[in-house]
């Protein structure tokens, strides 16, 4: 089938051409206002491309009345662009593979239903969680374990951005929705999908490089402490020379599932292409913790909370005071 992809330049772009080529389908058309596009040359070289939309939408156009016509559009731009990108690769006539988070607010999903409705075409988002193999398999554990049993767990994910990241458009929480959507929203995602949903959403601390809190889901207590700031590694990430560190721990238990992840997205194209994939509507629980999170007040270090929550805030490198 052919595909059209907008955001060719970005950092996730490069596993949904891989994804593309994977499943055995062609890439037609590009889209991206940077040119730094060579990456095309490893799977797509006869892929035409555009640096300004008004010439990539008219060539899209004037595929689709071609005896070739587009099928798919795949969507990797910046965070705040999805819903507009999304809702024109439906009126287009294709179906829509959006990069995670789809959107920033919930009722954009509802609208973006709408437009479903009315095109007849489907949009899809990536959740690559819930395709890792640990991570399925723990479902599977937790679905068959207790029912009245309330998993005790803590999240700690830390991966190191440096000051370019603040200029960019996703150090904007207009733009990006803040620490907690921006690396964060697959882990909610995650963490609903396989402990059940949200009673209680509680934050603790956030600031720009940082987020705290605890939630209460049907089968979990979690506490909860993300992070892009290098300062917040701890003392054996940093002896190792590590700029990430990731880690789930579960009643006690470390739950590992730092390998398996590089080929989710094209596992998550072929599920998509034979009609399993995730929907829009499926998203709507992670983008609304996501959402909650963002727009609440942190009450401090007070209740159940992650221990890394108790860490010094940062002043911001521009000297920009948004902690709250």
């Amino acid at each position: 089938m052919n595909f059209a992809l907008i955001g060719a330049a970005g950092y996730i772009a490069p596993r949904h051409i891989k994804a593309i080529a994977d499943t055995g389908n062609k890439l037609v058309v590009a889209y991206d206002k940077f040119d730094s596009v060579g990456r095309l040359d490893s799977s797509f070289p006869e892929a035409s491309f555009f640096t300004e939309q008004e010439q990539f939408d008219r060539f899209c156009h004037n595929q689709m009345k071609s005896g070739d016509p587009l099928h798919w559009m795949s969507i990797c731009t910046p965070n705040y662009t999805h819903t507009p990108f999304i809702e024109n690769g439906l009126r287009l006539g294709t179906d829509v593979i959006c990069e995670k988070p789809i959107v920033l607010h919930a009722r954009t999903i509802d609208e973006l239903m709408k437009v479903e409705d009315e095109t007849g075409h489907k949009a899809y988002n990536i959740l690559q969680l819930r395709l890792h193999k640990a991570i399925a398999d723990l479902k599977k554990k937790i679905d068959n374990g207790p029912k009245d049993k309330i998993y005790d767990v803590e999240l700690t994910y830390i991966t190191s951005r440096g000051k370019w990241y603040y200029a960019s458009w996703k150090g904007d929480v207009h733009k990006s929705g803040g620490v907690a959507t921006n690396i964060g929203v697959h882990f909610y995602d995650m963490l609903q999908w396989v402990f059940g949903p949200v009673k209680k959403n509680i934050v603790n601390v956030m600031s720009f490089d940082r987020v705290a809190g605890y939630l209460e889901l049907e089968k979990a207590c979690v506490r909860y402490f993300l992070s892009i700031n290098a300062d917040n590694l701890p003392e054996n990430a940093v002896q190792g020379e590590k700029r990430t560190y990731r880690t789930l721990n579960i009643d006690g238990d470390e739950f590992e599932f730092s390998q398996g992840f590089t080929e989710l997205h094209t596992e998550s194209y072929k599920h998509i292409l034979n009609g399993t994939g995730f929907r829009i509507s499926e998203a709507r629980p992670c983008i609304e913790i996501v959402e909650q999170i963002r727009t609440s007040t942190p009450v401090g270090l007070v209740g159940d909370y992650h221990p890394l929550a108790k860490l010094p805030l940062s002043g911001h490198p521009f000297g920009w005071d948004e902690k709250r």
